[in-house]
């Protein structure tokens, strides 16, 4: 499970990366759906969010993986995606 200081670093990183600057990260539940409902987000936005985590953690995934739904769901979820492909990494060193 995700840490609470690595679910506010992705609330920054989808302020700062989609220019909500009405917003502040206390504001968006961790739990709360990024895309439609919740935060309201839409495609164009998620590129933006995958190529933000991209270029901040070094990490991609596939346009047409399945689990990219699941992934960019919440913050929480991408949190966990994060923390978890990050110690992925770390075990490989």
């Amino acid at each position: 499970m995700a840490t609470p200081e690595l679910e506010h670093e992705i609330k920054q990183l989808i302020i700062d990366s989609l220019k909500l600057e009405d917003m502040t990260a206390d504001q968006i539940d961790a739990e709360a759906p990024l895309f439609v409902d919740g935060l309201g987000l839409d495609s164009i936005d998620a590129l933006e969010l995958a190529m933000a985590v991209r270029k901040k953690y070094g990490l991609t995934t596939q346009s047409d993986d399945d689990q990219n739904h699941t992934i960019y769901s919440s913050v929480r979820n991408l949190a966990n995606y994060v923390e978890g492909e990050l110690a992925k990494r770390a075990d490989k060193s």
